[in-house]
Formats: C-alpha cells, structure tokens, sequence
C-alpha cells in the first residue's frame, strides 16, 4: 500500500475535511505569489518609461479613471497599492503557516491520543505479547514524526503550486528562456531526487531500528536498576546504550547533511543560469533597458522558486526519512480493539466454567476440557507446579483472557463482550509484583478512581498499614518510583488497599505473598481472609500453608483439574 493511501486510512473524516481547506488556502497563496511577483514586471516598465503610463490601454483606463494629476502621481499610488498587496500576501501567507502547523502537530495529539486508547484496550492475550518500551516510542516518538510528516506533505504540496503558477508565468512572459532555465534545474532535480531516496530512507530505517533499541535498553536498566548494581556488568550495557544512541543521532546527522545538497546545488546551478542569461542579454541587446522589467521578474520568480525547489526537495527526502514512522502508525492504528458494551451482570450466586478449552498458540492449548462451578463466598485455591496453568484459568475466570471454546456462566447468564466489563468491575487484583509509580500513598491507592480521601484510609486501615503511614506523612507519604522507599510487605499491603478501593465482590491473589518471609506472610494472610470476609477469594499459590484455610484447592496438572 502507498503512503498516501495508509495515511488517508488512518486519518479521520474531520482530518481530511481540514485538509482540502488547507489545500485550498495554498492554491490561493500560490496565486497571490504569482501575483506579487508578476507585478513587478509593469512596474519596473512604467517607473522606467513613464510615457508608457499614457500609451498603454490598460495603465490609462486606471489613469482617467482616478483622474491623476501627473505620471509621477499615478506611480506613487501603483506603490502604494504593490505595497498593500505584500503586506496583504505576508498576512496570510502567517495565518496559512499557523494553520499548517496547527494542523500538522495537532495530529501529534491525536495519534498519541488514539494510539493510547488502542493499547488501553487490547485484548489481554494480544497486550502481553507486546514490548512496553516498543509501545512507549510508538507514543512518544512515532506520532511526533507522524505529524512532521504531515508537515512536510503540506509544504512540499503548498511549494508545488507556487512552482506551478509562476513556471505558467513565466512561460508566458518569455517560453526560450523559461524551458532553458527549466533543462538546467530540471536535470539537476531529477538528479538529486534519484542520488538522495534510498540513502535517505535507509537512514529513516535505522533512525527507527537504534530509537526502538534506545528505549528499550532505557525501559531494562531502569526496571532493574538493583540487579544491575548487583553484577557489576555496567561496561556492557554503557556499549549497547552507546551504539544505540550513537547510531540514532548518527542517522539524523547523515539525513540532516543530505538534506543541504539540494539547496547548494539549486542556488548555485539557478543564479548560474540567470547570470549567464543576463551576459546574454547584454550582448545581444544593445540598449539594455528593454528587457530590464524581463529580467528584474526573472530574478525576483528564480529567488521565489529556488527556495521553494529547495523545500520540496527537502520536504520529500524527510517524508522518505520519516516513512518508517507512517507504517509503524499504520501498522499500529489499522487495529481495532474488539468492543465492549456496557450491559449490567450480577454476580449473587455462582460462576459456571463449561468445557472451557484455551491456547496461546494455535493447536498448543494451556487449558483444555475445563468445568468447574465456583459458588459466591467461596475461598479457592488454584495450586500446581509452574506452567500448570492455574494463573491462565483465573485469568479467564475474571474475564481478562476469553476461551477459544466453551462458556463461562455468571448466574445463569453467559459472560460476552457487551457484559464484560461491568463483571471485571467486580474484581480485585493483588499480583506477586505489587507496581507503585512515584507518587503519594492515596494517588496509588486511587490509581484508575476518583480520589477520595476517606475511601482511602478506610482501605488503608482494611489492609493494616495506616498505623504505620500516620507516623510519616499519612495518605501523602511519598513511595517513590516502584515503591522503593518502602518495605515488601508494606508495599504488598498497599496493593491490598488499591484491590479493595473498588470494593470488589471477588479477591485474586496471584502469588501475592511468595516472594515474602513467613512471618509477614502469615500476617498478611490473616488479613487478607478478614478483609475477603463475604466476597468470593481466588488464591493462586505454591506453599500449601498460604491456603490452608481454603474451602477447596483445585489442582492443575498440564492444563487439567487433577
């Protein structure tokens, strides 16, 4: 598929609409180029030859009717009007400008925007199959050169039709010298354009390849900052940082260095030509001053059309550079999430698992002939060795993996798209790895809700860790970046506060306590079976003494209750 074609696909209707406006606004701004410049022309001619102001049918019918006293009146007044007219064209040549960057960078945001509600809702299974460092770039970086791409589109299409409109005039005023002037620029463009592509374009590619690199190598080190200053080893990842960082700003230096060729080689090869044209004329012409207004335009059309040569060539070869960044969002974009309706389900009775069959990949299923009914109150535990599939079945029990066959049953009702949501509502989560952002206490408890202050400390004492809070900053305590300016088991028991904030009617526990000593286990244990006191307490685990106090423990074994 072309670029334009995944550009149009991934923008919206209201992004196109803005867009016609817009090139509308620069067909018009090419036309007011067009004019200021080939007004130059009479004017010169007039302000050279003043009789020609009476002579000519046009210039008099403009002289009788505002009745002017004298020819010199009459250039004043031609002056005063060109300079209204520049004033005019550099106004709106701003407002076009402003609305161009308005449009372009403006679609940063809602890239960025979209991107982010895209991954917010993935399906699960698909979420986890994605790097997060390769999701933040897309976010951060690629849908910044996205909208920089369609920067360069915008002024590479407004500089085509100034080109256009003034090479027609031109062609009118002197078709010799005009196609003369377009061999030599015409050759050399098509030169540049073919030398340039594909070193441009591979530079884009490593541009993205060594940034995906970049943050990747950022998103490891940082989320392993402790083992990292545990095996020494920091020479290793200072050579893969360096050659990744090294190798971004490598590509942007060579992109940046061709990009200068084509307005070297314009200027240089236009104002040769116009030079050579002007010996030309003196040699030809013995009285000069003629053709003076001819080449006064010329050069004042060539010092408009270089630069504007100059940004469609350098407007192109950064769409070449960028592209890389276009199929990424288009790549990304293409995918809609599947969507969820917001239909209520009650959960008073029981949970019904019916053959219930699950894979990651095609033919390998992780769960397989599954039936299984879950009463509301009961306290489950899920055990087996690792790779059993206990943590995949509670997945799918809480709605966040959907079975390649079979149904799950929520008091009698199945659960579907248009009622999932309303049922993870209903769950609490406290994982093995409990992920605290730099913020306060209450911010982390909250995180997701509206922040209320009283809803906080009553999960905070729920979960035995306000006690401790009120001798520091309470509620504002500050936690620091994953929690690290706090204990394992305070941190666990702040992750128990957050799973109760929503005031689940289920609990899951995956894991939560093993990587904690026995004595803090067995406390936070306790707690957790005061606090699910009423709510149904899915417990997945490898020690047997963590739920001992289980109503039923459902083993796994290779994708099967044992």
């Amino acid at each position: 598929m072309s670029s334009i074609h995944k550009l149009k696909s991934i923008m919206t209707k209201k992004d196109k609409l803005n867009l016609f406006i817009l090139l509308i606004m620069s067909i018009f701004l090419s036309i007011i180029e067009t004019i200021g410049i080939s007004a130059i022309m009479p004017f010169i001619t007039l302000a050279s030859n003043p009789s020609n102001i009476t002579s000519n049918e046009y210039s008099k019918v403009v002289y009788d009717l505002f009745g002017f006293s004298s020819t010199t009146n009459f250039m004043v007044f031609f002056g005063f009007i060109l300079i209204g007219f520049y004033i005019f064209r550099a106004i709106y040549s701003i407002f076009y400008n402003y609305l161009l960057n308005k449009f372009a960078f403006g679609r940063f945001h809602t890239f960025a925007y979209r991107l982010f509600r895209n991954y917010t809702n993935l399906p699960y299974k698909r979420f986890v199959k994605k790097n997060s460092a390769d999701m933040v770039k897309t976010i951060v970086s690629e849908a910044s050169n996205l909208s920089q791409y369609i920067q360069n589109l915008l002024m590479m299409l407004s500089e085509v039709f100034t080109i256009l409109f003034l090479y027609s005039l031109l062609l009118l005023v002197n078709w010799k010298m005009t196609l003369i002037l377009t061999l030599f620029l015409g050759i050399k463009v098509f030169f540049l354009v073919y030398s340039l592509k594909n070193k441009i374009k591979k530079q884009g590619q490593k541009r993205a390849s060594k940034q995906s690199k970049f943050y990747k190598i950022l998103n490891e080190t940082f989320g392993n900052f402790k083992i990292i200053k545990l095996i020494q080893n920091e020479e290793k990842l200072y050579n893969e940082f360096s050659n990744a960082s090294y190798g971004y700003a490598r590509a942007n230096i060579i992109n940046n260095t061709l990009n200068q060729l084509p307005r070297l080689s314009l200027e240089t090869i236009g104002f040769g030509v116009l030079i050579g044209i002007v010996v030309y004329v003196l040699f030809t012409y013995e009285d000069a001053s003629i053709v003076l207004p001819i080449i006064s335009m010329y050069a004042l059309a060539l010092y408009r059309i270089l630069p504007a040569l100059n940004r469609i060539l350098s407007s192109y070869n950064q769409t070449l550079f960028l592209s890389k960044s276009l199929d990424i969002m288009y790549d990304e974009l293409s995918y809609t999430p599947p969507k969820e309706g917001k239909e209520a389900v009650e959960f008073k009775e029981k949970i019904e698992l019916k053959n219930i069959n699950f894979e990651y990949i095609k033919g390998k299923k992780v769960l397989e002939n599954i039936n299984l009914t879950i009463n509301k109150g009961d306290k489950i535990a899920f055990i087996g060795e690792s790779g059993s599939g206990k943590s995949t079945l509670v997945d799918l029990i809480i709605g966040l993996y959907k079975p390649i066959s079979g149904n799950i049953i929520i008091d009698e009702i199945e659960l579907n798209s248009e009622n999932i949501r309303a049922y993870r509502s209903k769950v609490g989560y406290i994982p093995q790895s409990i992920y605290l952002f730099d913020g306060t206490v209450g911010e982390n408890v909250a995180f997701g809700y509206e922040y209320d202050e009283e809803k906080i400390i009553e999960c905070l004492r729920k979960a035995n860790i306000y006690d401790f809070l009120s001798s520091k900053e309470g509620i504002d305590t500050l936690v620091g970046d994953g929690g690290i300016q706090l204990s394992g088991g305070q941190k666990q028991r702040i992750g128990i506060a957050r799973a109760l904030y929503s005031n689940p009617e289920i609990l899951v526990l995956d894991e939560a306590t093993s990587a904690l000593d026995n004595e803090t286990e067995s406390k936070i244990m306790d707690e957790i079976y005061e606090v699910s006191s009423g709510k149904t307490l899915f417990i997945i685990a490898h020690r047997l003494s963590t739920v001992e106090r289980c109503d039923r423990k459902i083993r796994l074994d290779s994708g099967k209750i044992v």
